[in-house]
C-alpha cells in the first residue's frame, strides 16, 4: 500500500494512528483514499520524507493524542532527515497549535501547544517559500483533515525539527516564554552552549537599554557573547547607540529564510548616525553577519563590522536572537589583527596561512603601513588547481600576496571618486602593479570588480573597517591567471570594443588555444574612442560586419605569435639594443620601441607614441598589455575608410559591369 501512495497521504495515514478510534481513521482514510493528488510520488521519496519517529513521539504525548482527537491544529511535522541532523529533545507541542492554518493562512506569529505557548514566527524568503521559525514548509506536502468531532486539522511537512528556548537541567526553576530582556538576564540557566553574555549584559544595564529588549512586537536581536571582548577596551565603547545597532526592529529574521546582503535598518538609524545589519553565507556553510555604518560620527566611524554567528535562530517572546562572535560597530583593531582574528578558523584562514607559509614577511608589512589596504580573498578563492603550481614557490607568492596590499584607505566611496572619469588605477605594494577598480551600479547592487595581474575578482564584502585602513573580501586570488586571453577579453570592462570587433570578424576564435603562446596588444575602450574622434567614419566602418575583413587585418597587427610571452620588461631590454624590435604576427611582423618615462612604458610604433596602460596581464595561454590607442596607420583609414568596398557591393558591380559588356557584345 505505501508504495502506491505520495509521501503526504502516507504521513496523513500515519497521523491517523494517533486518534483514539479506530472507525474515525477508518472514515479519514477512505477520504484520503480519494484523494488522487496524494498518490503520485514513490514509496523511495516517501520513505526518505516520511516521519515515523515524529509520530511516535506523538503517541507517547496525551496532551497532543487529546488534541488531534478533539481540537482543530496544525501540526509542523518534521521529515526522517530533519530527525537524523537533529540533536537533543524533541518537543512535540512546539509543532502543534491549538488552530488550522492553511499555508495562506498563516500569520506573522502563531501560538504554539507547549507550555507558556511560545510564538511560532513565520517568514518568507525571496523566492516564495515559507518558514516556521528556521524549518521551510516543504510545497505541496501540505493535508487538511476532518476529526471524529468535525474540527478541521491541517498538517504541514517541514524539513527542521523546531527547537524552543529551554532552561538546562541544573535551573532551579522552568523557564517558559521569555522575551529576550529575560534572556540577558537568565542565559547562564538557558541552553545556549558555553556562550556567555555577561560583558554585554554589564553595558546594557549601564546604558540603561532594558526597554529595548524587551519591547514588545517581533525583532531580531543581535548578542555579542563574551569571547568578543577579549580586548580589554572594548566594552567601554559599548554605548547606547552601539546597542541599538545590535537591534533590528519590527522585522524576525531566521537564518535560513535571510535574504543575503539585503541592510536591514537597526535601531540606530537617524540623522546624525545611520547604521544598518545585513546577513551572509559563506560556501562553507558559516553565517556571518555586519553593521555598516553609513552615516557615522566621532564616536562611530563608518564602515563595516563583521561578526560570525556563533549560536543562531533562538525564538524569544518578542523575536528571535543570534549570539554573534564579537560586537558590532566597533571599529578598535587593525587591519593586521583582523586578519589574525579571522584566520584560525573565520572567513579568511586561508589567507592568512598563505601569507604565514610565506615566511610572514607580508605581515610584518602590513603592521608596518599608518595606511593600508587589503584585497583578501575568500577560502574558496584558494581552490584552483592553477594556485597549487605555485603555492609553495615563497618568492612568487610572497609578490602575489603583495599585490593584494594598498598603501592607502580605499572604501568604495574613494573608489567610486577615482572611478569618475575612468577605471581607477591603484599602486600596489608589489613595484609595478597596479590594481584597476570598476563599479557597476549604485547602493546596495552595485558590483565592484577588480583586476591585478591578469585576474578579474569580484569584491564579495567591501569596506570591512579596521582603525588604520579597509578589508575588501574578493573571490579569486590576484595575480594567478585562471583564463585564456579569450576569457580574459571577455569579461574585462575596459576591453569590450576590442572583444566585439574580434567577435564578428571571428579573430577571437584563435584566442582560447592553450597549444600556443600569445602576446596581444589590446587598445582599451578609450583608445578607439580616441579613433573614432580623429577618424569618424573609419571608426564607424571598423565596427561594421560589412568591414569585418579590415577589422580583423587591423587586430593580427596587435596579436604576436611566439614560443614566449613578451613582458614590457622583456620588451624595454630588447629596445636598448635596437631601434626596432621586430615581432612576429599573423601576416607579417610588428615592429616598436620600448621605453619607460616616468615609471610607465611608452610603445613607439611608426612615429607615433602610445602609453602602455596597463602592462603585463596575465592569462593561461600568453599575456596582453593594455594600450591607449590602437596601431593603425593612415593608409588604414583610407583602406577601411573608402578604397575597399564590403563584398555585397563588389558582387553587385561586377554584376552590372557583366551585364552591359553582354548587352554590348549582342548588339
Amino acid at each position: 500500500m505505501f508504495a502506491r501512495r505520495g509521501p503526504s497521504a502516507l504521513a496523513a495515514l500515519l497521523l491517523l494512528c494517533c486518534y483514539t478510534t479506530h472507525a474515525a481513521a477508518a472514515d479519514l482514510a477512505d477520504k484520503l483514499r480519494d484523494d488522487s493528488e496524494l498518490s503520485q510520488s514513490t514509496a523511495k521519496s516517501f520513505k526518505r520524507l516520511m516521519p515515523v519517529r515524529f509520530y511516535s513521539l506523538l503517541e507517547q504525548n496525551p496532551v497532543a493524542n487529546s488534541t488531534l482527537s478533539l481540537r482543530s491544529c496544525t501540526i509542523f511535522v518534521p521529515t526522517n532527515e530533519a530527525f537524523q541532523r537533529h540533536k537533543g529533545p524533541t518537543h512535540v507541542l512546539y509543532h502543534i497549535t491549538t488552530a488550522a492554518f492553511s499555508k495562506d493562512q498563516l500569520e506573522k506569529t502563531v501560538s504554539s501547544d507547549m507550555d507558556g505557548n511560545p510564538p511560532l514566527y513565520i517568514t518568507k524568503s525571496r523566492n516564495g517559500d515559507i518558514y516556521v521559525n528556521n524549518a521551510r514548509i516543504i510545497p505541496s506536502l501540505s493535508v487538511e483533515l476532518t476529526n471524529r468531532e468535525g474540527k478541521r486539522q491541517v498538517m504541514h511537512i517541514i524539513d527542521e525539527v523546531l527547537e524552543p528556548l529551554t532552561s538546562l537541567p541544573t535551573a532551579k526553576t522552568e523557564i517558559n516564554n521569555l522575551d529576550a530582556l529575560q534572556f540577558i538576564q537568565k542565559a547562564d540557566q538557558l541552553t545556549v552552549g558555553d556562550n556567555k553574555l555577561r560583558t554585554y549584559r554589564s553595558q546594557m544595564a549601564l546604558m540603561k537599554k532594558e526597554s529595548l529588549y524587551m519591547a514588545p512586537g517581533a525583532h531580531t536581536f543581535l548578542l555579542p557573547v563574551d569571547e568578543g571582548f577579549k580586548i580589554t577596551t572594548r566594552s567601554s565603547l559599548v554605548d547606547g547607540k552601539v546597542i541599538d545597532g545590535h537591534v533590528i526592529p519590527n522585522t524576525v529574521i531566521f537564518t535560513a529564510a535571510s535574504q543575503h546582503d539585503e541592510p536591514k535598518t537597526s535601531a540606530a538609524f537617524e540623522d546624525q548616525l545611520k547604521v544598518t545589519v545585513s546577513f551572509f553565507k559563506q560556501k562553507d556553510g558559516k553565517m556571518y553577519v555586519k553593521s555598516n555604518t553609513i552615516v557615522g560620527d566621532a564616536k562611530h566611524p563608518e564602515g563595516v563590522v563583521l561578526s560570525e554567528i556563533v549560536k543562531a535562530n533562538i525564538p524569544v517572546k518578542n523575536g528571535v536572537i543570534h549570539l554573534i562572535r564579537r560586537p558590532l560597530m566597533i571599529i578598535d583593531t587593525t587591519v593586521t589583527q583582523f586578519l589574525q582574528d579571522n584566520g584560525e578558523n573565520g572567513a579568511l584562514r586561508k589567507f592568512l596561512e598563505v601569507i604565514m607559509d610565506a615566511g610572514g614577511a607580508v605581515l610584518d608589512g602590513i603592521n608596518n603601513l599608518s595606511e593600508v589596504t587589503i584585497l583578501a580573498p575568500s577560502n574558496e578563492a584558494w581552490n584552483t588547481s592553477s594556485i597549487d603550481n605555485i603555492i609553495r614557490d615563497r618568492q612568487r607568492m610572497s609578490d602575489i600576496l603583495n599585490m593584494h596590499i594598498i598603501k592607502e584607505r580605499l572604501n568604495v566611496e574613494k573608489i567610486r571618486q577615482k572611478n569618475a572619469n575612468m577605471i581607477a588605477q591603484v599602486p600596489t605594494v608589489n613595484n609595478r602593479t597596479f590594481l584597476y577598480f570598476n563599479i557597476n551600479g549604485e547602493g546596495a547592487d552595485a558590483k565592484i570588480t577588480v583586476e591585478g595581474g591578469g585576474v578579474n575578482a569580484t569584491v564579495l564584502q567591501a569596506d570591512v573597517a579596521q582603525t588604520n585602513g579597509y578589508v575588501h573580501i574578493i573571490d579569486h586570488v590576484l595575480g594567478v591567471p585562471h583564463t585564456t586571453v579569450l576569457g580574459k577579453l571577455e569579461t574585462d570592462p575596459m576591453m569590450k570594443a576590442t572583444y566585439e570587433m574580434g567577435h564578428f570578424s571571428n579573430f577571437n576564435d584563435q584566442l582560447n588555444n592553450t597549444q600556443r603562446r600569445y602576446t596581444f596588444f589590446v587598445p582599451r575602450d578609450k583608445g578607439w574612442q580616441k579613433t573614432e574622434l580623429d577618424y569618424p567614419s573609419a571608426h564607424k566602418k571598423l565596427f561594421m560586419r560589412d568591414f569585418a575583413y579590415h577589422s580583423k587585418y587591423i587586430l593580427e597587427r596587435h596579436l604576436v605569435i611566439a614560443d614566449h610571452v613578451f613582458t614590457m620588461k622583456d620588451l624595454a631590454q630588447m629596445s636598448l639594443t635596437t631601434d626596432n624590435v621586430v615581432l612576429p604576427t599573423f601576416r607579417d611582423s610588428l615592429k616598436m620601441k620600448v621605453t619607460e618615462e616616468a615609471g610607465r612604458y611608452v610603445i613607439t610604433w611608426n612615429f607615433k607614441k602610445i602609453n602602455v596602460y596597463r602592462p603585463d596581464v596575465e592569462c593561461t595561454n600568453g599575456i596582453i598589455h593594455v594600450i591607449d590607442y590602437p596601431l593603425l596607420q593612415e593608409k588604414d583609414v583610407v583602406v577601411s575608410g573608402g578604397s575597399y568596398l564590403p563584398e555585397s557591393s563588389i558582387c553587385i558591380m561586377l554584376a552590372n559591369l557583366i551585364m552591359i559588356t553582354v548587352a554590348k557584345f549582342l548588339n
